[in-house]
């Protein structure tokens, strides 16, 4: 091992604390401080295995240290710079861009790479100005989270008060873009008034009301997730976005899917592919990467794409390592038809889950398209009231138990599973039994508690 690989993985509990408070936490929910991975399972600093259902921000699509993604990346190494220029043209870079086309809906034929989710998306809303000259307005759905960027974060819950509070974007107000929002297909807790024979429907009709009368001048762009992860794992319907892309095509907008947790992880390539419904940009993240920093956009034929005059410049735009890695994980994907297992696995295991609703009633909702599954959890009254403390707990004492869940973003009353999408059926059945015993551990020693105690659990 190289002498300071070594001194880094054996600093003493007084190093380490020394070098903690160095270190700033700009976000997300805090774990166990790991030190190695294979497949879907981690090891942490004191020898405890975990199996990770969040798969690390949801983004080893293979698991940790896939041995043909690791060779792959070591042999470019020898032979190859890990980073050019942008403006130079590298073999890996062109053949990750056909590959990535391929794997689109036919059309999407051009790609631009950046080194993460928000500024793949601020890429997007350039390209959307391009396209739409004297429109600046954007639009996206209520919950939405789509990075810390600024010009991502202007479209992202987090500068709203969706969780109750006023947190992270509204601090950078003066640099935000002011965005316009439109509903979300929340249909447990729908948020539009009155009953709808059609609510997702009515939910997308409004996005046609904000165009007429939210914004200033003609828009730009609707950036749309899918599936909303960080909202709660609420999935569109097909019929939702068909009539946003109606809406779209209607007054001119450019329709923007966020897919940097979508691609590959519901089964399929694509969520326009699972839906049937295409948008004219995609931005994908997270996974694409193979493990490395990865991000891009795919724009479909006859758009204006960027140009050479410092449109869209990163020093580590074209970052061969990433490139390889990528190509590697989407031919591996392809070979052991990764995308089936997806599917069956992610079936099974909302399946069992919905058959415990019988035992725990809490289970208000089991939210699952591929290995994107959400489970929202609520006192069985009519109001629904939300668990996020009792969620939060089930999360604690799994980590306990040998199993690391994710919580549901602006809802933590929400709790996710997503491991790597190499999980197997046995795996599957090792998550439940966690899953299970957690919340039995959780919930069987509390009763319901008293109305004015259900609203304050809510009110978060």
């Amino acid at each position: 091992m190289d002498p300071l690989i070594e001194k880094i993985y054996s600093m003493t509990p007084e190093e380490r604390a020394e070098c903690k408070r160095h270190v700033m936490l700009g976000g997300g929910t805090p774990g166990p401080m790991l030190v190695r991975g294979a497949g879907i399972r981690v090891e942490d600093i004191d020898g405890k295995h975990y199996i990770d259902c969040t798969s690390q921000s949801w983004a080893m699509y293979l698991g940790f240290c896939n041995p043909e993604i690791a060779a792959a990346i070591h042999d470019h190494e020898g032979r190859y710079l890990n980073r050019v220029h942008q403006a130079f043209h590298t073999l890996p870079r062109h053949w990750l861009s056909r590959k990535l086309s391929e794997i689109c809906p036919p059309g999407f034929t051009r790609v631009s790479f950046t080194v993460g989710g928000g500024p793949a998306i601020e890429a997007a809303m350039k390209i959307a100005l391009l396209n739409r000259p004297g429109a600046h307005a954007f639009i996206s759905q209520y919950d939405s989270y789509h990075g810390t960027t600024l010009g991502a974060m202007g479209l992202s819950w987090h500068s709203t008060k969706a969780n109750g509070s006023y947190v992270g974007g509204s601090h950078f107000l003066p640099l935000l873009h002011d965005t316009a929002r439109f509903p979300n297909p929340y249909l447990l807790r729908l948020p539009i008034p009155g009953k709808h024979d059609q609510p997702d429907l009515a939910c997308a009709e409004m996005l046609r009301v904000t165009m007429e009368r939210g914004i200033n001048g003609p828009p730009a762009g609707v950036i749309v997730e899918p599936i909303q992860a960080s909202a709660g794992q609420i999935p569109a319907t097909t019929a939702y976005l068909q009539r946003v892309r109606e809406i779209c095509d209607e007054f001119g907008a450019l329709l923007i899917f966020d897919e940097i947790q979508t691609l590959a992880r519901i089964g399929r390539w694509t969520a326009a592919e699972h839906f049937g419904v295409n948008p004219d940009i995609f931005v994908f993240g997270k996974g694409v990467g193979g493990g490395l920093p990865l991000a891009c956009i795919v724009i479909r034929d006859g758009l204006e794409g960027f140009g050479a005059d410092v449109q869209e410049l990163h020093t580590f735009g074209s970052s061969t390592l990433s490139h390889v890695a990528s190509a590697k994980m989407i031919d591996i994907i392809e070979r052991n038809d990764i995308l089936a297992n997806t599917r069956d696995v992610g079936d099974y295991i909302g399946a069992q889950v919905e058959s415990m609703r019988d035992e725990f009633p809490e289970i208000a909702e089991v939210r699952q398209i591929g290995l994107h599954v959400g489970i929202e959890f609520a006192w069985p009254d009519d109001d629904l009231t939300p668990m996020p403390g009792e969620t939060v707990a089930i999360r604690k004492e799994a980590i306990d138990r040998g199993c690391i869940f994710g919580l549901g973003g602006v809802r933590k009353q929400v709790l996710k599973i997503k491991p790597a999408l190499i999980c197997t059926r046995q795996d599957a059945d090792e998550i439940l039994d966690i899953f299970r015993d957690s919340m039995k551990a959780v919930l069987r020693k509390k009763t319901a508690p008293a109305k004015n105690e259900m609203a304050a659990a809510g009110s978060g």
